[in-house]
C-alpha cells in the first residue's frame, strides 16, 4: 500500500464506490419486492409525489387509431389543395408606364470659361408596359368568372391578366367592383374552367380548420397554409387600398399565413369549400390574418354575373349596436338593437332623402326588429339589409323615449 501511487488510490476508490452502489440497490430491489403490499403502495405514491406520475403509454389499438386519423387528415388536405390550386389564379396587373431618361446640357454654350460644364435634364421618351402590382383570385363557375379584392384591381386605367396554375397566361376584364365589401369580379373568356364549390361561412366556428391558398408576396404562386379560424365578427381598418383606410365589418380571423399577395385568394374548410376571401394581414403581427364571409358576397357575385354591376338596398343610418356595456353608459332601456346615432366625425345619423328618412326614422331611435328579426350581435342591422333586396317593404320595430312603435320603409339603390 505504501507503494501506491495518487493515481491508484483515485481508481480504487471510485471502484469500491461502484461496487458499494451496486450492492445497495440490489439488496433495496429485493428488500421492497419482498415487503408487505402497504409498504410497496406507500414507496409507490412517494415516488409519484416526488417525480409525477408517468403516463399510461398507448394501447396499440388506440396508437393505430391516432396514427389513423392524423394520416387520414394528411392526406385529406393534400387532396384539397391538389385540386383547389387548379382553380386559384395569380391576378396581374399591367399599365404603360413613362420611360424617364437623363441627358445632359451646357447651360453656357459657346463660353470658353463654362464650356465644359453639364447640368443634367429629365425627359418622357415613350411608355412602356410594366407589372405594377399582383394578387390572388380563383374561379368560381366554369364559363370563366372568378372572385379577388376590389384593391387587387382597383386601377381602372390599368389592364389584368390571370396565370394559371399550369402556367398559361390569359387576359381577363373586370366585370364589377363591390362598392360596400373588397370583393371584385373578373371574367375570363372561354369554359370549362375549374371552379372553387361555395360553402357556409355562417357555420365556420373557432377553432375549425381551414386552408389558405394564394400568390403569396407576389412571387411564391399557390402557396397553401393551413390555420384555424381564430375569430369571428372582428371589424379592422384595412390600409392598403389607394382610394385610403376602409373599414370592414363581420371579417372573419384565422392564424392560416396570409401574406401580401394572398388577397382576393380563397379560404377553405376541409370540405373543400370556399368560406372566406383573404383580404387583410395586421401589421407587426404573425398568423394574424382576415377574410371576408363567403356568404356576404354571394349576392353581390350573383348581381354582377346577371347584370354586370354590384348593388345594395340602404337604409340610410348610421347607428351604434346596443351592448350591455352600451345600456350602461348610455341609460338605455334595453340591451340589443341599433342606436340611431351621428358618424365619429359629427355625420348625419339619418342621410338625406333616404328611405329610414322617408320612413320617419329619427336620430335617438334604436331599431329592435328589421324584418321581424330582433337586431342583436348576431343579426347586425347591417347583415340584415344585405339579406333583402332593393324595393323590399320592411317592417321596423323601434323604440323611442322608452316606448315601442312599428312603421314600414322601402329599400333603395345605394347610391
Amino acid at each position: 500500500m505504501n507503494d501506491m501511487t495518487k493515481h491508484q488510490l483515485v481508481l480504487l476508490i471510485l471502484l469500491v464506490s461502484f461496487v458499494t452502489a451496486l450492492v445497495t440497490g440490489i439488496v433495496a430491489v429485493t428488500l421492497i419486492n419482498q415487503a408487505p403490499p402497504p409498504i410497496t403502495q406507500t414507496i409507490q405514491r412517494v415516488v409519484e409525489k416526488t417525480i409525477g406520475a408517468l403516463p399510461e403509454p398507448l394501447k396499440k389499438d388506440e396508437k393505430k387509431e391516432l396514427e389513423t386519423s392524423a394520416l387520414a387528415r394528411d392526406v385529406l388536405i393534400e387532396d384539397i389543395a391538389r385540386r383547389i390550386s387548379q382553380a386559384v389564379v395569380s391576378v396581374v396587373a399591367t399599365k404603360d408606364i413613362p420611360v424617364i431618361e437623363q441627358y445632359f446640357i451646357n447651360p453656357f454654350p459657346g463660353d470658353d470659361f463654362f464650356g465644359d460644364v453639364r447640368i443634367p435634364q429629365f425627359r418622357q421618351r415613350g411608355t412602356e408596359k410594366r407589372q405594377i402590382s399582383s394578387g390572388s383570385g380563383f374561379f368560381v363557375s366554369p364559363d370563366g368568372f372568378l372572385l379577388t379584392n376590389k384593391h387587387v384591381v382597383e386601377d381602372t386605367d390599368a389592364e389584368y391578366s390571370i396565370i394559371l396554375n399550369d402556367g398559361r397566361k390569359m387576359k381577363t376584364r373586370v366585370v364589377a367592383r363591390d362598392s360596400l365589401n373588397d370583393m371584385a369580379v373578373l371574367k375570363a373568356d372561354g369554359s370549362g374552367f375549374p371552379a372553387v364549390p361555395f360553402g357556409d361561412s355562417d357555420s365556420a366556428k373557432v377553432g375549425h380548420t381551414v386552408i389558405v391558398i394564394g400568390n403569396a408576396l407576389g412571387e411564391f404562386q399557390n402557396t397553401v397554409s393551413v390555420g384555424v379560424v381564430s375569430g369571428l365578427r372582428r371589424t379592422i381598418t384595412a390600409s392598403g387600398p389607394k382610394a385610403g383606410p376602409e373599414e370592414l365589418a363581420e371579417v372573419m380571423q384565422t392564424d392560416a399565413a396570409i401574406n401580401p399577395g394572398n388577397s382576393g385568394g380563397p379560404v377553405l374548410n376541409l370540405r373543400g369549400e370556399v368560406v372566406g376571401l383573404s383580404v387583410a394581414m395586421a401589421a407587426g403581427a404573425e398568423n394574424i390574418g382576415f377574410a371576408l364571409p363567403i356568404n356576404s358576397l354571394k349576392k353581390a357575385f350573383k348581381s354582377a354575373k346577371e347584370t354586370g354591376k354590384i348593388t345594395y338596398p340602404y337604409l340610410g343610418v348610421r347607428y351604434t349596436m346596443v351592448t350591455p356595456e352600451i345600456k350602461e353608459k348610455k341609460k338605455l332601456p334595453v340591451d340589443y338593437g341599433a342606436l340611431v346615432t351621428p358618424g365619429q366625425a359629427g355625420e348625419a345619423a339619418i342621410l338625406p332623402d333616404s328611405p329610414a328618412a322617408k320612413a320617419g326614422i329619427k336620430e335617438g331611435d334604436i331599431v329592435l326588429e328589421f324584418g321581424r328579426t330582433k337586431v342583436n350581435k348576431d343579426n347586425t342591422l347591417a347583415k340584415l339589409i344585405q339579406q333583402k333586396n332593393i324595393g323590399d317593404k320592411i317592417n321596423i320595430k323601434l323604440m323611442r323615449d322608452s316606448k315601442e312603435s312599428s312603421l314600414e320603409v322601402t329599400l333603395e339603390e345605394r347610391k
